[in-house]
């Protein structure tokens, strides 16, 4: 089992989750960050540093966001597990699915 960053992320990334993942698995696309799930210790770092509430254990994702789970995944079909996010750095590359993603302005 893996931790998950789901939509709330999109067009957001904070990045907390980086500075306090003691594996460096957060990887920056576009517009979220993903975790890479061969390299995540499922050590939960990262979750309660999220000021918008995007990560979850991958049994907890919420109905709506179940899809993130094979996003963060896929993610990784081409990159790989390059042992490390910093070694990478920003991929300015997004999963299909969230680059189609329309998110509502925010209204106060």
């Amino acid at each position: 089992m893996t931790y998950v960053i789901a939509e709330p992320c999109i067009d957001v990334k904070d990045k907390s989750c980086i500075e306090e993942c003691p594996v460096d698995c957060i990887y920056e696309g576009e517009r979220m960050l993903y975790i890479q799930p061969d390299e995540c210790v499922d050590c939960g770092a990262c979750e309660p540093v999220c000021p918008v509430e995007a990560i979850y254990y991958e049994d907890d994702v919420p109905g709506q966001w179940q899809g993130f789970k094979g996003y963060n995944a896929e993610f990784f079909n081409e990159l790989g597990s390059p042992g490390g996010a910093s070694k990478v750095g920003a991929t300015g590359k997004d999963h299909p699915v969230v680059l189609q993603i329309q998110k509502k302005p925010e209204s106060n």
